[in-house]
């Protein structure tokens, strides 16, 4: 999730720093950008401190807000030292939200969060009809190939499906790395050259002042809660009038009592997530499925179908071909996912659908009901204090929920804590702020993180996947993220809440503001801002038993 922080002043770079620690986001500062070399950076939210009435920037974010790609998918938050008036100005400027300075860092925190929820609609959408055109192209081919006699069959129909399910939980893995290397040299180029550029010519200045006249009676402001100045005023206040006395010196104590725990409440939200990245994030665990596909009928490996010289053979629309015999590499998926120690015996809490990646999977379900059978070759385990990964193996599955456990075939890290659950009904409370800790995008977010140098020594054009995970083990880079958020809902069989989160950080564990694990990340809410779900302690609980 990245972050750019342009043009701030000191005061407010210090703010937004601050409240926005420890909660995963990539965040780079600078100022004087271009609208190039901010497309370079390829930033998800950009957060502006200006006046609207100023006419560089003005013209800013004009330009970002009619470019084609960013019209839709960057989101710019602006901070102004002003009112209403300048609020309502920023906001007709096109900005997506303004927010007054001095402000409150929860606030501020939510006010991103509900930019990045805002955003995660819009480019799933842009994924889909990308990949709608490509199961339009796909599907003529699969419905040729059912026409074929095994094992030829394999060869295009089993990729046809493999390239739609791939899209949705794993990656192929000669393409993974290659691809990733070359957005991230690419985005760093585009960006150098941008810099070049923005001194060679002048850019274009697009005024708007006309249209930003409104009238400030016209500005509805919501009702927020209490901040954490309206608490301590109204502290002050009470103070007073109960120093003061009266008759109703017993109901003034009683209400002082209630506003100071109110705010001490509302100063702890900022320490929880430090705290709780302190003492359990190390206990947390990337998680490395790699799956294979045996052909059921006669129960050999599917391979991906090479030539003399060991090249993949590809059909007329560049497409791997698929078969059950000759010499080429097995067909296989790494698969990416979030656990976390949960007994002392190495006992590691996950999802169901992470331990079985096929597991409710539609497309892939299709590919088996062809005559393909799915099994996990092998689990790796990597803590982020530790130097290698730690073979598992399978241990049990929840028969009720979206639960499982992997059991540790080696001794369980020294510096690890287990982590521990909390079923009670108040320990999982609507508007509460929760803690999630995981790898959302699995090992391309990890990479994502490293400088162009170490990337490259990393990869360094190898295509296993397994040997890229060892050399980011060796260098302890393997590092979760976290994200803060509150519970939207508290059900029987699910938990609602909105850190933000994607595919890879399933099967995460989820914190209250105790540092207990009051559920386990398994799925996003689609159509619903990009609230997650996670499945209640007390099913974990039950499979530990």
């Amino acid at each position: 999730m990245r972050i750019l922080f342009l043009n701030l002043c000191n005061e407010s770079l210090a703010a937004a720093n601050a409240a926005l620690a420890g909660q995963g986001y990539e965040i780079t500062t600078d100022s004087g950008f271009a609208a190039d070399q901010i497309l370079a950076l390829a930033p998800e939210v950009l957060v502006m401190d200006a006046k609207p009435g100023d006419l560089s920037s003005s013209a800013l974010v004009a330009q970002l807000k009619t470019r084609p790609e960013t019209e839709s998918s960057l989101k710019i938050v602006m901070i102004v030292h002003g009112g209403a008036y300048d609020r309502a100005s920023g906001l007709n400027l096109g900005a997506d939200d303004v927010i007054s300075f001095p402000f409150e860092p929860v606030e501020f925190a939510a006010r991103i969060r509900t930019q990045f929820r805002t955003r995660q609609p819009e480019e799933e959408l842009k994924t889909m009809l990308k990949y709608a055109v490509q199961r339009e192209q796909l599907t003529d081919l699969a419905v040729e190939s059912l026409k074929s006699p095994v094992p030829r069959r394999f060869s295009k129909l089993m990729y046809a499906i493999l390239a739609l399910s791939v899209a949705g939980i794993a990656t192929v893995v000669y393409l993974s790395f290659s691809a990733r290397g070359t957005r991230t040299e690419t985005r760093q180029l585009r960006f150098e050259i941008a810099r070049l550029r923005s001194g060679l010519r002048q850019e274009a200045v697009a005024s708007r002042q006309e249209e930003l006249t409104p009238s400030a009676s016209n500005i509805a402001t919501p009702t927020a809660t209490p901040t954490r100045e309206t608490l301590k005023a109204q502290s002050d206040d009470l103070r007073k009038r109960v120093a003061a006395g009266g008759a109703d010196a017993d109901g003034l104590r009683k209400q002082l009592t209630e506003t100071q725990s109110r705010l001490k409440l509302l100063e702890s939200e900022g320490k929880v997530a430090e705290t709780v990245v302190h003492n359990y994030g190390p206990s947390v665990c990337l998680l490395h499925v790699v799956v294979e596909f045996l052909d059921r009928d006669s129960g050999r490996p599917l391979l991906i179908a090479v030539d003399g010289l060991g090249k993949p053979v590809v059909d007329e629309k560049g497409m791997v071909q698929l078969d059950v015999g000759g010499s080429g590499p097995h067909l296989q998926i790494d698969v990416f996912g979030t656990g976390f120690l949960a007994k002392k015996d190495g006992k590691i809490l996950t999802n169901h659908h992470v331990v079985e990646p096929w597991w409710k999977d539609e497309q892939i379900k299709e590919l088996l009901d062809h005559g393909a059978k799915a099994y996990a070759l092998s689990y790796k385990v990597y803590f982020p204090s530790r130097n290698e990964g730690l073979a598992a193996k399978l241990d049990r599955i929840s028969s009720q929920a979206d639960v499982a456990t992997l059991q540790l075939e080696s001794t369980v890290p020294a510096n690890s804590s287990i982590l521990e659950l909390d079923d009670r009904k108040a320990a999982s409370t609507t508007g509460d702020p929760v803690v999630l800790i995981g790898y959302p995008t699995g090992i391309e977010g990890i990479l994502a993180r490293q400088g162009s140098e170490t990337l490259k020594k990393i990869a360094d054009g190898s295509q296993d996947v397994s040997a890229i995970m060892s050399k980011l083990a060796s260098q302890q880079l393997i590092r979760p993220t976290t994200t803060q958020g509150h519970i939207g809902d508290v059900l029987d069989d699910k938990i609602v809440y909105d850190a933000a989160t994607t595919s890879g950080g399933s099967g995460g564990p989820l914190f209250n503001r105790e540092g207990k694990v009051i559920g386990i990340n398994f799925a996003v809410l689609r159509g619903f801002g990009g609230s997650n779900l996670a499945v209640p302690s007390r099913y974990a609980k039950d499979l530990l038993k």
